[in-house]
């Protein structure tokens, strides 16, 4: 959620920023039900606490039946007063509970340098690396390599499963393991981290990324105040209970430490999640129906970052590095976007996508995503860290796409193809794939 006082101090700075995110909040509302709730729940409170005070003495003793009359009186006199200030307990209850719809539906703000835009085609490309490998032969799609060579079966797996869900097969599973453990190493150096932080010119530590197993599923409060939920567009539910699969690894990273007070020496902590995700994939009909590029299923590796608000915005920029130094290993044709306020999404304060080329295709594509949400998620999670004795703050949050399979496998299967039909392995994955050089 975004900070009330920031609402009361700049209510037409918030009306306006979350205009150009697509967002029409009623801040009028918010602070009426704000002001409403400042001055009842106080009295309210106060009234309470004579008669909370004199409850405190029967914890270990019994009333007598005096007694109990007596704060049976005392309650009702409390509500006599109450009333009589136009104040009910119940109508109070609808009050917050209006209220803090209300501001659960005011998205974060856009930092500056986030341009104003109406969807994606406002995006910026900010950068572009590698150029497209110009080919003696018309390049083949993935979908056509793979089925040269029995990679991928979805005829299948739709009997089982349904549309938009596959059976990778043999060396494509190799490889996505490859990539698994080519990141988990170089993620895990803290040499390697420590020179992507000087290369960027960055205020940073050098702590490396804490491989993570979470969990695949995640329970409706805990989903909620992650910000993500997006139960129509976006998830799965379990029918029976209120439990939801994971979107993505960082729908049950982010909440770890809901209500907890970190340790200042302990940050920044980072995480790199590894999780087989579902999604809904609602309104996508007649999008990408070949292929192996917007399925139901897919795993990805995720980095999840907790840290000060000090060094937020840094980390975002970390991450992106990250997720350069990836693409250049490879070396992929890539391209940087920075996404306007219109497609950033509600929790974030800025997003930054990369595009891989896809010859088969001939066009870029998104493989990576890096959000950088503030303190938004962390005032709904409660999630703080201490500065002193008494100072208590909420932690910023990043998160940021490692490798999203088979998305990124496809990538590599077009860029690596030969005339033949066959797919050249990466150089840095030859040493996790037996030394072969060729699939």
């Amino acid at each position: 959620m975004l900070d009330i006082q920031f609402i009361r101090d700049n209510p037409q700075v918030v009306t306006e920023k979350a205009r150009q995110k697509g967002y029409n909040v009623n801040v009028d509302r918010i602070l009426a039900l704000d002001k409403e709730l400042r001055e009842r729940i106080p009295l309210l409170d106060s009234l309470y606490h004579d008669r909370n005070e004199w409850a405190s003495k029967f914890k270990t003793n019994k009333p007598t039946n005096e007694e109990v009359e007596t704060g049976r009186k005392l309650k009702e006199k409390i509500q006599e007063i109450a009333q009589g200030n136009g104040i009910y307990e119940q109508d109070i209850d609808e009050v917050k509970k209006e209220y803090d719809t209300l501001l659960r539906s005011v998205p974060n703000m856009p930092v500056d340098d986030v341009p104003v835009g109406h969807s994606e085609a406002d995006n910026i490309v900010t950068k572009q690396v590698g150029e497209p490998k110009a080919y003696g032969f018309t390049p083949k799609n993935h979908w056509e390599l793979t089925s040269i060579q029995d990679l991928i079966d979805k005829p299948r797996a739709a009997k089982v499963a349904g549309s938009r869900f596959v059976y990778l097969k043999g060396d494509l599973v190799t490889m996505q393991f490859a990539l698994v453990q080519l990141v988990m190493n170089r993620l895990s150096d803290s040499a390697l981290i420590q020179q992507l932080i000087k290369d960027n010119q960055l205020n940073l530590s050098a702590k490396p990324f804490i491989p993570v197993l979470p969990p695949a599923i995640v329970n409706t409060k805990a989903y909620l105040v992650t910000t993500r939920l997006d139960a129509q567009e976006t998830t799965y539910k379990l029918s029976d209970d209120e439990m939801w699969l994971n979107a993505s690894a960082e729908h049950s990273l982010c909440n770890m430490y809901i209500d907890e007070i970190l340790k200042l020496e302990d940050l920044p902590i980072r995480y790199l999640g590894y999780a087989t995700s579902f999604r809904r994939e609602a309104g996508s009909y007649g999008k990408d129906t070949e292929g192996i590029i917007r399925m139901h299923q897919f795993d990805k590796l995720e980095m999840e970052v907790f840290c000060t608000p000090e060094s937020g915005l840094e980390e975002h920029k970390l991450l992106i590095a990250i997720e350069e130094y990836l693409m250049n290993l490879l070396q992929l044709p890539y391209r940087v976007l920075l996404k306007c306020t219109a497609d950033i999404g509600k929790p974030n304060a800025r997003g930054v996508d990369i595009e891989v080329w896809f010859p088969g295709q001939g066009k870029y594509r998104e493989t990576h995503s890096a959000d950088y949400m503030t303190d938004y998620q962390a005032r709904s999670l409660r999630t703080r860290f201490r500065r002193s004795d008494k100072n208590v703050d909420l932690v910023h949050t990043n998160d940021a796409t490692a490798l999203a399979f088979p998305r990124l496998t496809a990538a590599i299967i077009e860029n690596y193809q030969t005339e033949d039909g066959h797919i050249i392995i990466p150089e840095v994955l030859r040493e996790f794939m037996g030394g072969r050089d060729e699939i």
